[in-house]
Protein backbone atom coordinates (compact mmCIF):
# COMPACT_ATOMS: atom_id res chain seq x y z
CA UNK A 1 0.00 0.00 0.00
CA UNK A 2 1.20 3.59 -0.55
CA UNK A 3 2.59 5.54 2.38
CA UNK A 4 0.43 8.12 4.14
CA UNK A 5 1.27 11.13 1.88
CA UNK A 6 0.57 9.09 -1.26
CA UNK A 7 -2.60 7.66 0.28
CA UNK A 8 -3.85 11.18 1.10
CA UNK A 9 -3.01 12.26 -2.45
CA UNK A 10 -4.98 9.28 -3.76
CA UNK A 11 -8.01 10.23 -1.65
CA UNK A 12 -7.83 13.91 -2.67
CA UNK A 13 -7.49 13.03 -6.35
CA UNK A 14 -10.47 10.70 -6.06
CA UNK A 15 -12.63 13.40 -4.53
CA UNK A 16 -11.69 15.88 -7.24
CA UNK A 17 -12.48 13.34 -9.95
CA UNK A 18 -15.85 12.52 -8.38
CA UNK A 19 -16.72 16.22 -8.15
CA UNK A 20 -16.17 16.61 -11.90
CA UNK A 21 -19.54 16.69 -13.74
CA UNK A 22 -20.15 13.69 -15.98
CA UNK A 23 -22.78 10.99 -16.61
CA UNK A 24 -22.59 9.77 -12.99
CA UNK A 25 -23.07 13.21 -11.44
CA UNK A 26 -25.81 14.00 -13.92
CA UNK A 27 -27.64 10.77 -13.07
CA UNK A 28 -27.51 11.51 -9.33
CA UNK A 29 -28.59 15.14 -9.75
CA UNK A 30 -31.49 14.48 -12.14
CA UNK A 31 -32.94 11.73 -9.94
CA UNK A 32 -32.61 13.90 -6.84
CA UNK A 33 -34.25 16.85 -8.59
CA UNK A 34 -37.09 14.72 -9.86
CA UNK A 35 -37.70 12.37 -6.95
CA UNK A 36 -35.99 13.72 -3.86
CA UNK A 37 -32.74 13.27 -1.95
CA UNK A 38 -33.34 9.59 -1.21
CA UNK A 39 -33.62 8.82 -4.92
CA UNK A 40 -30.39 10.71 -5.60
CA UNK A 41 -28.55 8.78 -2.89
CA UNK A 42 -29.86 5.48 -4.26
CA UNK A 43 -28.70 6.54 -7.74
CA UNK A 44 -25.24 7.17 -6.31
CA UNK A 45 -25.19 3.76 -4.62
CA UNK A 46 -26.10 2.12 -7.93
CA UNK A 47 -23.18 3.90 -9.59
CA UNK A 48 -20.88 2.76 -6.79
CA UNK A 49 -22.04 -0.85 -7.23
CA UNK A 50 -21.26 -0.61 -10.95
CA UNK A 51 -17.77 0.68 -10.19
CA UNK A 52 -17.14 -2.33 -7.97
CA UNK A 53 -17.77 -4.58 -10.97
CA UNK A 54 -15.04 -2.77 -12.94
CA UNK A 55 -12.62 -2.87 -10.01
CA UNK A 56 -12.86 -6.62 -9.50
CA UNK A 57 -12.95 -7.28 -13.25
CA UNK A 58 -9.76 -5.26 -13.72
CA UNK A 59 -8.10 -7.12 -10.84
CA UNK A 60 -8.73 -10.49 -12.50
CA UNK A 61 -7.71 -9.32 -15.96
CA UNK A 62 -11.01 -8.60 -17.72
CA UNK A 63 -10.30 -4.87 -17.67
CA UNK A 64 -6.87 -5.47 -19.18
CA UNK A 65 -8.50 -7.52 -21.93
CA UNK A 66 -10.77 -4.60 -22.78
CA UNK A 67 -7.81 -2.23 -22.75
CA UNK A 68 -5.96 -4.37 -25.31
CA UNK A 69 -8.77 -5.91 -27.37
CA UNK A 70 -10.38 -3.53 -29.83
CA UNK A 71 -13.26 -5.96 -30.43
CA UNK A 72 -14.15 -6.33 -26.73
CA UNK A 73 -13.90 -2.60 -26.19
CA UNK A 74 -16.06 -1.83 -29.23
CA UNK A 75 -18.84 -4.24 -28.27
CA UNK A 76 -19.17 -2.86 -24.75
CA UNK A 77 -18.74 0.70 -26.03
CA UNK A 78 -21.75 0.46 -28.35
CA UNK A 79 -23.90 -1.24 -25.71
CA UNK A 80 -23.04 1.51 -23.21
CA UNK A 81 -23.61 4.26 -25.77
CA UNK A 82 -26.99 2.80 -26.70
CA UNK A 83 -28.01 2.73 -23.03
CA UNK A 84 -26.99 6.37 -22.49
CA UNK A 85 -28.86 7.37 -25.66
CA UNK A 86 -31.92 5.48 -24.43
CA UNK A 87 -31.84 7.35 -21.11
CA UNK A 88 -31.40 10.67 -22.90
CA UNK A 89 -34.18 10.17 -25.44
CA UNK A 90 -36.58 9.01 -22.74
CA UNK A 91 -35.90 12.16 -20.70
CA UNK A 92 -36.23 14.45 -23.72
CA UNK A 93 -39.58 12.88 -24.66
CA UNK A 94 -40.95 12.71 -21.11
CA UNK A 95 -44.19 14.52 -20.42
CA UNK A 96 -44.32 17.28 -17.79
CA UNK A 97 -45.85 16.26 -14.46
CA UNK A 98 -48.32 18.51 -12.62
CA UNK A 99 -46.64 20.47 -9.77
CA UNK A 100 -48.59 18.53 -7.14
CA UNK A 101 -47.35 15.24 -8.55
CA UNK A 102 -43.73 16.36 -8.28
CA UNK A 103 -44.02 16.65 -4.51
CA UNK A 104 -45.69 13.27 -4.21
CA UNK A 105 -43.00 11.69 -6.40
CA UNK A 106 -40.27 13.10 -4.16
CA UNK A 107 -41.98 11.76 -1.05
CA UNK A 108 -42.47 8.31 -2.55
CA UNK A 109 -38.99 8.03 -4.04
CA UNK A 110 -40.12 8.52 -7.66
CA UNK A 111 -42.56 6.83 -9.97
CA UNK A 112 -40.01 4.33 -11.26
CA UNK A 113 -39.11 3.18 -7.78
CA UNK A 114 -35.81 3.11 -5.97
CA UNK A 115 -34.89 -0.31 -7.36
CA UNK A 116 -35.13 0.95 -10.94
CA UNK A 117 -33.09 4.04 -10.04
CA UNK A 118 -30.40 1.87 -8.44
CA UNK A 119 -30.23 -0.46 -11.44
CA UNK A 120 -30.09 2.51 -13.81
CA UNK A 121 -27.00 3.84 -12.04
CA UNK A 122 -25.50 0.36 -11.93
CA UNK A 123 -25.86 -0.28 -15.67
CA UNK A 124 -24.77 3.25 -16.56
CA UNK A 125 -21.38 2.35 -15.07
CA UNK A 126 -21.09 -1.34 -15.93
CA UNK A 127 -21.78 -0.73 -19.63
CA UNK A 128 -19.22 2.08 -19.92
CA UNK A 129 -15.78 0.65 -20.84
CA UNK A 130 -14.18 4.04 -20.17
CA UNK A 131 -14.77 3.43 -16.46
CA UNK A 132 -12.71 0.23 -16.64
CA UNK A 133 -9.95 2.05 -18.52
CA UNK A 134 -10.00 4.82 -15.93
CA UNK A 135 -9.35 2.39 -13.07
CA UNK A 136 -6.61 0.66 -15.07
CA UNK A 137 -4.90 4.02 -15.70
CA UNK A 138 -5.49 5.73 -12.34
CA UNK A 139 -5.12 3.16 -9.57
CA UNK A 140 -1.77 1.56 -10.58
CA UNK A 141 -0.07 4.96 -10.23
CA UNK A 142 -0.40 4.57 -6.46
CA UNK A 143 0.92 0.98 -6.27
CA UNK A 144 4.63 0.58 -5.65
CA UNK A 145 6.41 -1.11 -8.59
CA UNK A 146 7.91 -3.69 -6.26
CA UNK A 147 4.65 -4.63 -4.52
CA UNK A 148 4.30 -8.38 -4.00
CA UNK A 149 0.55 -8.69 -4.58
CA UNK A 150 -0.46 -5.95 -7.01
CA UNK A 151 -3.99 -7.31 -7.76
CA UNK A 152 -4.79 -7.22 -4.03
CA UNK A 153 -3.52 -3.64 -3.68
CA UNK A 154 -5.47 -2.72 -6.80
CA UNK A 155 -8.70 -4.03 -5.26
CA UNK A 156 -8.03 -2.33 -1.91
CA UNK A 157 -7.33 1.05 -3.53
CA UNK A 158 -10.32 0.63 -5.85
CA UNK A 159 -12.60 -0.09 -2.89
CA UNK A 160 -11.20 2.96 -1.09
CA UNK A 161 -11.85 5.10 -4.18
CA UNK A 162 -15.44 3.84 -4.33
CA UNK A 163 -16.11 4.40 -0.63
CA UNK A 164 -14.72 7.93 -0.88
CA UNK A 165 -17.11 8.60 -3.77
CA UNK A 166 -20.18 7.90 -1.62
CA UNK A 167 -20.08 11.17 0.43
CA UNK A 168 -19.50 13.13 -2.79
CA UNK A 169 -22.55 11.55 -4.42
CA UNK A 170 -24.59 12.16 -1.27
CA UNK A 171 -23.51 15.79 -1.39
CA UNK A 172 -24.67 16.11 -4.99
CA UNK A 173 -27.99 14.47 -4.07
CA UNK A 174 -28.57 16.77 -1.07
CA UNK A 175 -27.69 19.88 -3.08
CA UNK A 176 -30.00 18.88 -5.92
CA UNK A 177 -32.77 17.96 -3.47
CA UNK A 178 -32.47 21.39 -1.88
CA UNK A 179 -32.75 23.01 -5.32
CA UNK A 180 -35.80 20.90 -6.14
CA UNK A 181 -37.66 22.45 -3.20
CA UNK A 182 -37.32 25.90 -4.73
CA UNK A 183 -40.46 26.93 -6.58
CA UNK A 184 -38.67 28.12 -9.71
CA UNK A 185 -36.88 24.80 -10.08
CA UNK A 186 -40.11 22.83 -9.70
CA UNK A 187 -41.78 24.91 -12.41
CA UNK A 188 -38.89 24.29 -14.78
CA UNK A 189 -38.41 20.61 -13.88
CA UNK A 190 -39.59 19.40 -17.28
CA UNK A 191 -37.07 21.61 -19.06
CA UNK A 192 -34.36 20.42 -16.68
CA UNK A 193 -35.25 16.85 -17.64
CA UNK A 194 -34.96 17.77 -21.31
CA UNK A 195 -31.63 19.50 -20.78
CA UNK A 196 -30.32 16.49 -18.86
CA UNK A 197 -31.62 14.23 -21.62
CA UNK A 198 -29.69 16.20 -24.23
CA UNK A 199 -26.54 15.86 -22.11
CA UNK A 200 -27.05 12.10 -21.79
CA UNK A 201 -27.44 11.90 -25.57
CA UNK A 202 -24.21 13.86 -25.89
CA UNK A 203 -22.42 11.49 -23.50
CA UNK A 204 -23.75 8.52 -25.46
CA UNK A 205 -22.56 9.94 -28.80
CA UNK A 206 -19.18 10.80 -27.31
CA UNK A 207 -18.80 7.23 -26.05
CA UNK A 208 -19.93 5.79 -29.40
CA UNK A 209 -17.22 7.72 -31.23
CA UNK A 210 -14.47 6.96 -28.71
CA UNK A 211 -11.60 5.13 -30.36
CA UNK A 212 -10.54 1.78 -28.95
CA UNK A 213 -7.23 1.86 -27.07
CA UNK A 214 -4.22 1.05 -29.16
CA UNK A 215 -3.20 -2.60 -28.98
CA UNK A 216 0.39 -3.00 -27.80
CA UNK A 217 2.34 -6.06 -28.86
CA UNK A 218 5.49 -6.80 -26.95
CA UNK A 219 7.33 -4.21 -24.83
Amino acid sequence: MPDLPHLLAFIAAGWLLNLTPGPDVLYVVTNSLRSGVRAGIVAGLGITAGCFVHIFAAAVGVGTLMATSAAAFTVLKYIGAAYLLYLGVRMVLSRPAPPADIGRAAAAGGERGLKAIFLGGFWTNVLNPKVALFFLAFVPQFIAPGADDKPLYFVLLGVLFNLNAIPVNVGWAVAAGWMARRGAVQKGMHWLDRAAGVLFIGFGLKLAFTDAPAVRVGH
